[in-house]
């Protein structure tokens, strides 16, 4: 690989990843065309160079508002201008969250993430959410929440708040983007992640794949990540699930091997963040997730639920976990 420019600090300012050119889209859809054991090789060998091969980072997500999004995301069941079987539902109280929390900490969790449908949460539900933010963090919980775009100033509360890590991701490509959404721009998402960084708040984003996008859109999502400097200290790579009654229903399904190349292009280019195998593991079987863990992935999300679509029973999660020889972190 050729020799890796300095990347540029990401802040609200410099708020275009193609700035920060440590790894180019030609590079990264070269290690897609490897052979594949090449590939996880490769991978294997970053992966345990930063991160104890045998251990698995365990997150679980919780809807705090559900529904009624104004957003036109086509992957997404709960935006309002889709005919889903999601409802609009109003914003949990406390004592449900933290119940729920204490629920996950029970089965292994060591972060909690709250998730609401929002464009971006209004400042009297930011007051709400920074509750709950406080009452997770007294379980001894890492606290994550994704509330959409942020405005001036709402980054600072949650940090004073006490939360960990801000999830938004860039979903795809910046050049397929408008194919997926049209009611905010991906430079949009890209200041949002400039008011987390600047407010001290570590940066949970990665993308969804498998919605029609082609390799080169996935190796520029994959550039797009790694080259915010610095990278997000966890990136989840999501395989779509099909919702129907949302634009992309009947998107076909995403080759398995490529979507473990995904994994391990994101590991080698991301080497010291937490590479987490998110929605779509419901329907993969145990071979499958078990390469992608030897691919490079070292956290899933953990519950029966990911905001509205399923999740792997905890359960068979141990299970898998007991036959891999895997320990949660």
């Amino acid at each position: 690989m050729n020799a890796i420019p300095q990347a540029t600090t990401l802040t609200r300012k410099d708020t275009e990843p193609a700035r920060a050119a440590r790894w180019t889209v030609n590079e990264v859809e070269a290690l897609y065309q490897l052979p594949l054991m090449d590939l996880i090789f490769r991978a294997q060998q970053v992966h345990r160079e930063n991160f104890d091969a045998n251990e698995i980072q365990r997150s679980t997500l919780l809807s705090v508002k559900t529904g009624g999004c104004s957003e036109d995301c086509g992957y997404c069941s709960q935006a309002a201008r889709y005919n889903t079987e999601t409802e609009r539902e109003a914003l949990l109280p406390l004592d449900e969250v933290l119940a729920a929390a204490q629920a996950a900490k029970d089965k292994g969790a060591s972060r909690f993430c709250m998730g609401a449908a929002w464009r971006g949460p209004k400042d009297k539900d930011l007051a709400k959410v920074s509750e709950m933010i406080r009452a997770v963090k007294g379980l001894g919980l890492q606290t994550c929440v994704t509330l959409g775009m942020l405005k001036d100033g709402q980054a600072s509360e949650l940090k004073e708040a006490g939360l960990d890590y801000y999830n938004h991701n860039l979903d795809t490509d910046a050049s397929f983007y408008g194919q997926v959404i049209t009611t905010h721009k991906h430079a949009d998402r890209i200041d949002t992640l400039g008011q987390v960084r600047e407010a001290g708040i570590k940066v949970c984003s990665g993308g969804i794949i498998g919605m029609g996008e082609s390799r080169r859109n996935r190796a520029a999502l994959i550039v797009q990540l790694a080259n915010l400097n610095p990278p997000p200290e966890s990136v989840p790579i999501n395989n779509l699930v099909p919702i129907p009654g949302t634009p992309l229903a009947d998107v076909a399904p995403i080759d398995s091997f490529e979507f473990v190349r995904t994994i391990a292009a994101a590991r080698i280019t991301m080497p010291q963040s937490f590479v987490r195998l998110s929605a779509g593991r419901q329907a993969m079987s145990e071979e499958l997730q078990a390469l992608c863990f030897l691919a490079g992935a070292n956290s899933i999300f953990y519950g029966d639920k990911l905001l509205t679509t399923g999740n792997p029973e905890a359960d068979r999660d141990e299970a898998l976990f007991d036959k891999l020889g895997l320990r949660p972190i």
